[in-house]
């Protein structure tokens, strides 16, 4: 029996969500496993993984295949970096002291990486947020400007409204009194 470390999809349409499983090859992608190894999670910035290092190592090691996928989850997390140290430590090229050594530096160096990229996200979301209140107070400045020069010249509007309705009358009594003359 052929087993694959793949990807077994759950979550809802448009968030994916997926189980790492150990599985026959013949079986469905979301079908009967054998093992849940883990899971990942890629819609949060960093994706999130949750992985039983153990386990995958373990199903690595009886000869289990990973899909593509999967197989960069397994060397994300160090899996596939430990594997190859096991097969060094094996083959007599190594001490398990220096494999186990190099796998501490390299899973510190990661990890420096992952907080790195953690700490950027952040500091974009903060940025962004930032900007977005700038640009919102300048928006809100702006139409307060807007509405102060309405009301303004509505003002300066009004006042010359009502002075041409006063001289109407007296226009009209000048010519009324013009005709009187006329006729006189």
């Amino acid at each position: 029996m052929a087993v694959k470390i793949r990807l077994q999809r759950h979550g809802k349409k448009g968030k994916p969500f997926y189980w790492i499983v150990a599985a026959d090859a013949r079986s469905k992608r979301d079908g009967k496993y054998l093992e849940k190894i883990g899971t990942y999670d890629p819609n949060q910035k960093p994706a999130a993984i949750d992985l039983n290092f153990d386990s995958a190592l373990s199903w690595l090691d009886k000869g289990a295949q990973p899909t593509s996928t999967a197989k960069a989850i397994l060397s994300y997390t160090g899996v596939l970096f430990k594997k190859h140290l096991d097969g060094g430590v094996k083959k007599g090229a190594f001490t398990e002291a220096e494999a186990k050594k190099r796998f501490d530096a390299w899973m510190k160096e990661k990890s420096a990486k992952i907080e790195k990229k953690i700490e950027d996200a952040n500091a974009a979301l903060e940025s962004n947020k930032k900007e977005a209140r700038e640009r919102e107070e300048e928006y809100r400045k702006r139409k307060l400007e807007e509405s102060k020069a309405k009301e303004q010249a509505k003002a300066d509007e009004a006042p010359a409204d009502e002075a041409p309705a006063e001289e109407t009358p007296a226009e009209e009594e000048s010519v009324s009194q013009t005709d009187e003359e006329k006729k006189d």
